[in-house]
């Protein structure tokens, strides 16, 4: 029988994370939000929509998407590469977090959401929190540190590929990582929360038709 370590492609059967527990509910949301998906995307066809609704029909399929993406990096896994895609899901989901607690700033987007314009992701941390009166000791720089070092290839983004090459030490995968079950652990605990607020904004944005 062909080990794990020898698979090719895994499949939904024989994955190498499999029955691990935030997986599990990783995969729970993920059919969630899907399942939402399909009844609120139809009531936004064929019909005006506002500015926000329209930057949502754009970022809300795009973090769906990624999240899919990630997910299946972590099948095959590829758990570094779904690290590395972590930033760009968390940086839709407090956008469509931002726009809807400062829905003036719609204005931002319109005009390209541009770097020298719009607020960086550790300032919509900040503002979020702001808003929502939450600890202000914790920052959103805190908060963006080891996604950014993962996204900028910085010095303390070493531990994200660190493999055992058994009596040789330890090693930098350029592949599959098939035996860091906290990694995969790490991963989805922080991917959780935030295809959650991509669920929660997707009701925001088009609330007149939820999942009971």
């Amino acid at each position: 029988m062909e080990s794990k370590a020898m698979q090719v492609v895994f499949t939904p059967d024989n994955e190498p994370y499999l029955g691990r527990d935030l997986l599990f509910h990783f995969d729970q949301i993920i059919s969630s939000v899907m399942e939402q998906n399909a009844v609120t995307a139809p009531t936004s066809h064929g019909r005006a929509l506002t500015d926000h609704q329209g930057m949502a029909c754009q970022v809300i399929p795009q973090a769906i998407s990624i999240t899919l993406s990630i997910r299946e990096l972590v099948r095959q896994g590829y758990l570094f590469g779904a690290h590395v895609l972590l930033r760009a899901l968390v940086e839709r989901a407090a956008i469509l977090l931002y726009l809807h607690l400062y829905p003036e700033e719609i204005d931002r987007w319109n005009r390209g959401w541009l770097q020298q314009d719009a607020p960086g992701l550790a300032k919509m941390f900040d503002a979020i929190q702001a808003k929502q009166q939450r600890d202000p000791s914790v920052r959103g720089r805190d908060l963006t540190a080891s996604m950014n070092s993962l996204l900028h290839a910085k010095p303390d983004s070493a531990p994200w590929n660190l493999v055992s090459m058994g009596g040789k030490g330890l090693g930098h995968a350029v592949s599959k990582i098939l035996n860091r079950p906290e990694l995969c652990d790490d991963l989805c605990a922080n991917v959780i929360p935030w295809v959650a607020v991509v669920h929660g904004m997707m009701a925001a944005y088009f609330p007149h038709k939820p999942i009971v």
